[in-house]
């Protein structure tokens, strides 16, 4: 009997201890998704209450909608050079920290900055660096004979300029993802690849760190992919989507819709495509990647 009691005591303090993490969950996670869900199927406009269910219409003007599209090729050409960049930026920078004796933590540090720095303050500076004519990058082509082109106001290099920014700012955090991995590999391993004739530092890499490195790159693979796609911040201080949308992406669109145009049910829906190709995105890296993983 008093078993019985004890289990059941056991269970109740369980469900007592688990229940603020499952109301969190449930409010902040699990209620706001269902509702993005099913505004996305109405019309609903900010002061026009209530919503009317109109299925698949909010979908349908999205894909005639030239503005989404030119954002979704934004949004997808950003990720293209953000995230494959700033992992093998961010691997190298963790080898070439982990190759010398000393200095490592004021290395660590420098390149972690970026990571924990305010984003205002970071677009600020910027701003002032690729500024047509006072700023120091078009100062230094000037003074090689070139004539630097406005980085922030051309189209032809608005969206280059903020993937050279996103890459300055994701490179750090992923060197230290990777230098989190490397220290996982024993130094016994590598010494045993010199013994059997794997001298050169790039037969070690080639035959022992990267492969042992397999579960550290897919998960640096999945959270760059997420990082870059949901760029924001630079885009909303920076540029505000121009010129003539040519930097404009999804989270900003959506951003718009919804606080600008309040059409919350146009934005929410553009908010499940969102999450769709997020998901997508890591269900593909995930299968594709994990066969590739050598968990040793």
């Amino acid at each position: 009997m008093r078993d019985a009691q004890g289990r059941r005591g056991e269970a109740l303090a369980a469900w007592l201890l688990t229940l603020p993490a499952g109301l969190a969950f449930l409010l902040l996670l699990l209620a706001p998704t269902l509702a993005a869900i099913a505004l996305a199927f109405s019309d609903y406009e900010l002061g026009n209450w209530p919503p009317h269910w109109i299925g698949f219409d909010n979908f349908r003007e999205m894909w005639t909608d030239r503005g989404f599209r030119i954002s979704l090729v934004n949004t997808l050409v950003y990720v293209a050079i953000v995230a494959p960049v700033s992992v093998a930026g961010g691997l190298a920078l963790a080898l070439l920290i982990e190759s010398v004796t000393t200095g490592r933590t004021l290395f660590r540090a420098i390149f972690f900055l970026p990571v924990v720095s305010l984003t205002v303050a970071m677009a600020a500076s910027w701003q002032y660096l690729l500024h047509p004519t006072i700023g120091p990058v078009n100062a230094m082509l000037r003074g090689l004979g070139i004539a630097g082109p406005a980085w922030l106001s051309s189209s032809d290099t608005v969206l280059l300029s903020l993937a050279a920014i996103g890459i300055w700012e994701s490179v750090g955090f992923n060197m230290v993802l990777f230098m989190a991995g490397l220290t996982a590999i024993p130094r016994e391993l590598r010494e045993a690849a010199s013994v059997d004739g794997a001298t050169a530092a790039w037969d070690r890499f080639r035959l022992v760190t990267w492969p042992l490195l397999g579960p550290t790159t897919l998960f640096v693979v999945v959270i760059s992919l997420i990082r870059s796609v949901r760029v924001f911040d630079t885009v909303a201080v920076l540029t505000r989507g121009g010129p003539n949308k040519a930097s404009e992406v999804l989270l900003y669109t959506m951003y718009t819709e919804g606080f600008t145009f309040l059409r919350l049910g146009y934005s929410a829906a553009i908010t499940l495509v969102f999450l769709v190709i997020v998901l997508g995105l890591m269900l593909v890296q995930t299968r594709l990647l994990d066969r590739r993983v050598h968990y040793g």
